[in-house]
This record gives C-alpha cells, structure tokens and sequence, in this order.
C-alpha cells in the first residue's frame, strides 16, 4: 500500500494547536508520500479523494494528530531491559502513539559513562531507530546521558553526528549542580536538554532540587508532576514563574500535582509550556495508554477542555522538540488517528468520553500516511469504526 490516503467523513479534527484545538469547516485530510497535503471539505477535495489508493472514512467520528509520547525509555531496538518486554513500542502504536522522544538510553544494561563510551550510546540509538520503525512508529531517539567526562569537543562530534537531545539527571555528577557546564555545551550546539526533576527515580540517579534546575537553564523540566515523586508546590511553581522551561507531565508521575500544574498554568497563560509523556517504560510498567490514560486523566479532573489537553500531547511536543508530526496541518507528517467514544460510554464521541475519564476508542492509526491497523488491540472498541475502501484485510482481521 502506497502512502496515498484520503480521510474523509470526520465529524470533528482536532489541529494539535491549542490555541485553536479544533480544525471549523472540514472533515476531510489528504496525504500524499507520508505528508499531509490539504485539509478542508469533503466537496471541495473529490478529485484529491479519487485519486488516493485508499479513503478511510471516518464514519462521524473523530480524527487527530497522532499522540507524542514525550518520554519513552527506548534502548536500541523494540525491546525494554527494564521490563523485559518484546514489541513495546509497536504496541505504543495500538495506543494511538505515532512518535516518542527518548529521554536518553538509560536502561541500557551497563551503560557507559566515558566521553567515548556515552557518545557511543547516543549514535548508535539515533541510527538504529533513523532506520527502525516499529508498526511505522518515529523514535527520536539517541539522546546523550550528560556526564561529568563530557567536554566541549564532544558535543561538537555529537552535533555533527546529527544528534539533538540530551538528557541531565542520572551522569556520575556528585553534586547536580556540577553539570551545567555540560548542559550549556549540550545548548550552545543545538540539543534539546530535557532535565530530571524532583526525587530520585532509580539507583544511580539523584534527587535535583528546583535550585538546581534554576542553574542548569534545561530546555524542558522533565517530569515536573514527579518521576515518580513530585517537587513541592512551591518549588514547582517557582519553575513556572522564573524560567521558560517546557513543563513535562506524565503518567508515571504524581497525578495529584498533574492537575494542580496543568491548572496553574492554564490560569497564568503559559499552556504552551505543558508536555504530555509516559515515562515509561520504568517501574511503572509498559503501558502503551500511557498517554491517552494521561490525556483523560487530565481532560476529566482539570479545568482544561480536552481537546486543548490533546494539544499538549502532540502540537505542544512537536513545538519543543521541533518535530514534524503533532499538528494536522499542510506540509506536517500524516501521522494520525482516528477514534471515538468507546461501547457503552455514557458519551458519544472521543471528547465527551475524555471528558469523563474514558478511554476513547480507537479504529484507525495512520504512521506517515500509511494505514497501520485497525480496531486498537488496546483501546476499548470505538463505538463506531472507520471504514477503508480498498479494504485491507489483514488489519481488519486484527485487534482484539
């Protein structure tokens, strides 16, 4: 199957921009080779939909960006060390996850701490996952663990490697506080620097204090809702109000202090700031409705209206990270997904269903404008499903 696909028929389309959540006056999406080429009305797109290889319609139900897992702890390969799992991440897919953003390799069974050795690491998770692509997943992976045997020559080899996270908390550091030569280097070469925060996660790791984040200056605070135990209130509001870091929220994480964050910074007009993850995965588990768990959680306990909340798992990701999914737009990858309020729900569409806690169901996931699968394997089944004309059977024949 080519990467020629037309949605059609969607009742409403979710942009992934906060700022205007939902996409008036369209139900239709045209992809061409992986790249969304035009939204808008059905009537006004027919000759786009007579000449795609398939059109999913999308029955009146929902279609969205694909979520952005903003924390997944990938190694090398579709297989977690930490939880001794095969097929994780083609099973994040099934969760409605088309990309995820490592936060370094550090589950990697004896994972290096030389300059040599780290760089290593990073590269080779990079290339491996540049050519890897579990159900068509996008792994941006590769992102080097800081380490007090870093130099700055060494993020000059790195960058010229092509790579472009970094990830500052669990480096062979005695005092946090010795790492901000690392993270400025990391910085002044163009990698995104994602920082631990609040208590320490796993041996090896340490617990960093908002003073410590206020002197490292990292790009995003990594699990400011806790990873798995939160900073304090004050502390977390403290990164709020005197830095612009991205305020990470995650599942594996104190949901308590979730709601409290999103809340705040909904209030003080700094949305733009709020990422969704995992973290995982971790002790927590595998879970690949780390993310949708999340964006329910969040979209029923908050005063936030999901389909701004669903913004925070894709178009506010891609913004951070400079990625090419999260939005459905013209020239953005066509990464998407199609869902509605599950059986038996007490609503009758993806967002009503969010706004009560549920987990939506999906019946469509689309990776670089190429039908994945359909009726999630992990979702409850959509109320209504999406249809494929020509049929491809091999995924109707999945799922539950």
């Amino acid at each position: 199957m080519t990467g020629s696909i037309a949605v059609v028929g969607a009742g409403t389309i979710l942009s992934g921009d906060w700022q205007s959540p939902i996409i008036k006056d369209a139900d239709t999406v045209i992809t061409r080779d992986g790249i969304i080429t035009a939204v808008g009305r059905r009537q006004d797109l027919l000759a786009e939909i007579d000449a795609s290889s398939h059109v999913v319609d999308a029955k009146g139900t929902t279609l969205a960006p694909g979520l952005i897992d903003s924390h997944c702890h990938v190694v090398i390969g579709d297989y977690t060390p930490r939880q001794k799992t095969v097929d994780f991440l083609a099973s994040y897919v099934h969760g409605g996850i088309t990309s995820v953003v490592s936060p370094g390799e550090i589950h990697a069974p004896g994972r290096p701490s030389t300059a040599i050795g780290v760089k290593a690491l990073a590269i080779a998770a990079k290339e491996c996952f540049d050519n890897f692509h579990p159900n068509g997943m996008t792994v941006h992976a590769g992102a080097v663990v800081l380490e007090p045997t870093l130099q700055e020559k060494d993020f000059v080899d790195l960058q010229e490697a092509g790579v472009h996270l970094a990830k500052f908390g669990f480096g062979r550091y005695m005092d946090p506080a010795d790492g901000v030569d690392q993270v400025r280097w990391a910085k002044e070469h163009g990698i995104t620097v994602m920082c631990h925060s609040g208590g320490a996660s796993i041996p090896g790791s340490k617990p960093i204090t908002p003073k410590h984040l206020l002197l490292l200056a990292p790009h995003v605070c990594g699990h400011v809702n806790g990873g798995p135990t939160s900073l304090d209130e004050a502390g977390v509001d403290l990164i709020m109000d005197e830095t612009d870091m991205a305020l990470q929220l995650v599942q594996a994480g104190n949901l308590r202090s979730a709601v409290r964050i999103i809340n705040r910074a909904a209030d003080k007009g700094m949305f733009e700031r709020v990422v969704i993850g995992s973290d995982t995965p971790t002790g927590t588990g595998v879970m690949p409705l780390g993310v949708m768990k999340t964006v329910a959680e969040l979209s029923s306990l908050s005063n936030v209206d999901p389909a701004i909340v669903w913004a925070a798992a894709t178009g506010n990701n891609a913004r951070v990270w400079d990625l090419p999914a999260g939005f459905i737009a013209p020239g953005r990858a066509a990464d998407l997904v199609v869902l509605d309020a599950p059986w038996g729900s007490t609503r009758d569409d993806a967002l009503g269903a969010l706004s009560v806690g549920d987990i939506p169901g999906i019946s469509a996931v689309i990776t670089g404008g190429v039908v994945r699968t359909l009726r999630s394997r992990n979702t409850p089944q959509a109320a209504r499903a999406a249809e494929v004309t020509p049929r491809i059977e091999h995924l109707e024949a999945s799922g539950h």
